[in-house]
């Protein structure tokens, strides 16, 4: 039944890569002949939740985005965040160099204007100057303080030099916990740690069933420019862990909830105005 399983989505996954390969250059040669840029944020949202769609993931969301701008902060277990949170929300991404290297969600990370970091490379304030700029023009931005993804268990202390980039920019920020799942128990095979690589984790995902995955919007917060960045990392880690502790324990299964089911259903995700007109939150993509 894997073999079959991994057939069926590989299928799917390919002829998704393809679809995405004949959008980016649609949205090219549309700029081109109209000399007018398009905004690639509503489209690489649809791409990401298609992009779930493919993998089978049973997604369940608790709380929702903030309205106004905000430094989304959240807890990090493997490549598959990137696409589940950037189908929920408008998110430009901070992320590792390697992951825009990626095949297919390389593509959509620079397509929601993901900015890349080298590790090592001193580029941590350049960074969070970028970071203040995007905030400062109305764009949300996802950082993940943890600074490598973890086994899902537990959240790893938070770095807090990133973090200042939302006082120093008067805006809140908010928290996100997400948690994979599967029988009702952390899920061993969604952390992508180690030297694991990116293709043979991604097969071992789509061979096995769909895995439960929980997303907590917590509720924004203003840190003061007076409050130590350290202080700030500990309060909003200690927030995030007491999420993740929630989605292990089982204490939001019988809470109502928005669903995001990619697995079955007849619902398919609406296509995104040509325009970057903003659209309706979806309460399913299928």
């Amino acid at each position: 039944m894997s073999w079959l399983r991994l057939g069926v989505r590989v299928t799917a996954f390919m002829a998704f890569l393809a679809a995405t390969t004949m959008l980016a250059a649609g949205l090219r040669i549309t700029e081109v002949v109209t000399r007018k840029a398009i905004d690639r944020t509503p489209w690489a949202r649809f791409c990401f939740r298609w992009a779930c769609r493919c993998l089978g993931l049973d997604i369940h969301q608790h709380g929702a985005p903030a309205d106004s701008t905000v430094l989304f902060v959240s807890n990090h277990i493997s490549w598959s965040d990137i696409p589940i949170l950037g189908s929920l929300a408008p998110i430009r991404f901070l992320s590792k160099a390697e992951v825009g290297r990626w095949p297919v969600i390389g593509w959509l990370a620079r397509q929601a204007g993901t900015l890349f970091i080298r590790r090592g490379g001193g580029q941590a304030r350049r960074v969070r100057d970028q970071i203040i700029e995007n905030l400062q023009s109305g764009e949300n931005v996802l950082v993940y303080p943890e600074g490598t993804t973890s086994a899902g268990l537990t959240v790893l202390p938070f770095h807090g030099l990133l973090l200042k980039a939302a006082p120093e920019s008067n805006t809140p920020i908010q928290p996100v916990t997400i948690g994979y799942r599967r029988a009702g128990r952390p899920d061993h095979l969604a952390p992508f740690i180690g030297d694991d690589e990116f293709h043979s984790h991604l097969l071992r995902m789509l061979r096995q069933p769909s895995a439960r995955v929980d997303v907590i919007f917590h509720t924004p917060v203003i840190a003061s420019a007076e409050t130590p960045t350290g202080e700030i990392a500990a309060r909003l880690r200690d927030t995030v862990l007491d999420g993740l502790t929630r989605i292990h324990r089982g204490e939001l299964d019988q809470r109502t909830k928005e669903r995001l089911r990619t697995e079955d259903g007849p619902e398919l995700p609406h296509l995104p105005s040509l325009h970057g007109a903003r659209q309706s939150p979806d309460q399913s993509t299928g």
